[in-house]
């Protein structure tokens, strides 16, 4: 499986919980599924979602202040209601709810405008579907339903119909799967769809949510401490709640949102940071502020974050790194402002000169003790003006970066 190059290096991208469920201010989907609320009463919520304020583009103006590159907007959620004018169902916000719109066409149209890859979300099983088996929590816990091979083929033609109508109709870049965990890898046929959404767009992403034929992995609300060899993302809310929710005011503080796409990106992945619309479309300002504020740190930093490589192994320097593309430059993100030196173990390349990133200022340094082969320590005064969240520091190197990695000699 190729990834598209685009991908790797998109470092940061926003995940969009916006459905029905906003209405209410409810948890989607699972709220009637574990049996918080009737599915009577959580569809009641298509009569109130108006999508009255829904302005994609300041969106796309947002997230580009963010400094992300790509962003992913829920579609279809577990509850089957579609934010396009799907063929295969009335249930969808165009035929159903007060917004009477197709709002997935504006989204992709204002995100290629802004040059943001454009992702969306779709949800392999559907708890509104007559022919989909589980509907509630209660069912699937209750034991095995009796297997209906006719029902379940029409269920897949419409999963299949739904997805060839938002490939052909909008053209993501990336599709970001959900809901496989319910059925068997041989009964969603998951090879079969891959090479389907190929055929239809070549350069697609896909995630990892094909039960082993998706593109990279994706962890949620916590950077794994061991990050994966291959391509990852880390999908993490800025409160504790996927979509709108009502009384969730526990937002994160931005030095832990920083803290956590840095240790994400030295990890080599990708952070897909969460927000949830209101039922009218709008962000809620406190993380309106935190993209913005994040966006900001980024800038004061980019030549760390874009174009960069996972970073050195740890235990080298006790903060996270990444590296440049040309592995001249290590990078190393300090959380607390240095008050007398950083140090590095074990790096044999010389050192060029070392600067403060968001300030240029340089940096003065020194090694201490040493024995072939092991380099000495290298210590790195620290800077007179630290950044505010995290200080990074720009170590250029006279050549590619060379590190020990012995046990030393006695």
């Amino acid at each position: 499986m190729t990834m598209q190059p685009w991908f790797a290096d998109a470092k940061l991208g926003i995940f969009l919980h916006w459905g029905v469920y906003a209405v209410k201010g409810i948890p989607e989907s699972w709220s009637f599924y574990n049996g918080e609320i009737t599915y009577e009463n959580y569809m009641k919520q298509l009569d109130g979602f108006t999508a009255s304020a829904y302005d994609p583009d300041a969106w796309a103006r947002l997230f580009q202040k963010a400094r992300a590159r790509y962003a992913v907007l829920t579609a279809k959620h577990h509850d089957g209601v579609a934010l396009w004018d799907t063929a295969q169902s009335d249930l969808n916000v165009v035929k159903r709810t007060p917004a009477a719109r197709d709002l997935v066409g504006p989204y992709a149209d204002a995100l290629r405008a802004h040059d943001i890859k454009v992702g969306l979300y779709f949800s392999h099983l559907d708890w509104s579907h007559p022919d989909y088996p589980y509907h509630t929590s209660e069912q699937f816990h209750a034991g095995p339903i009796t297997e209906d091979p006719e029902a379940w083929e029409r269920f897949l033609k419409f999963h299949r119909g739904q997805l060839k109508e938002l490939v052909e109709a909008y053209a993501p870049d990336l599709l970001w799967f959900d809901g496989d965990w319910e059925r068997p890898e041989e009964l969603w046929r998951m090879a079969e769809l891959r090479d389907q959404l190929l055929g239809m767009k070549p350069d697609l992403v896909v995630n990892s949510r094909l039960l082993g034929h998706g593109d990279y992995a994706t962890p949620e609300q916590g950077a794994p401490i061991t990050p994966p060899e291959g391509p990852w993302e880390l999908c993490y809310t800025i409160n504790d709640s996927w979509g709108y929710q009502v009384r969730d005011k526990d937002h994160k503080p931005l030095s832990i949102l920083i803290r956590t796409f840095v240790e994400t990106i030295a990890g080599g992945g990708n952070l897909l940071l969460d927000v949830g619309p209101r039922e009218d479309g709008t962000i809620v300002p406190e993380q309106e502020s935190r993209l913005k504020a994040l966006g900001a740190w980024i800038t004061r930093n980019e030549p760390a974050i874009f174009a960069t490589t996972r970073g050195i192994p740890a235990g080298h320097v006790y903060a996270p790194t990444t590296l440049s593309a040309d592995r001249r430059t290590l990078y190393v993100f300090c959380y607390d402002p240095p008050r007398e030196s950083v140090t590095v173990k074990g790096l044999t390349s010389r050192v060029k000169r070392i600067t403060t990133l968001a300030t240029g200022e340089e940096l003065t340094h020194r090694r201490y003790g040493g024995f072939d082969p092991v380099p000495g320590v290298l210590a790195i005064d620290a800077p007179s003006v630290p950044d505010p969240q995290v200080t990074v520091l720009a170590v250029e190197l006279e050549g590619e970066i060379e590190l020990y990695r012995g046990e030393g000699r006695g």
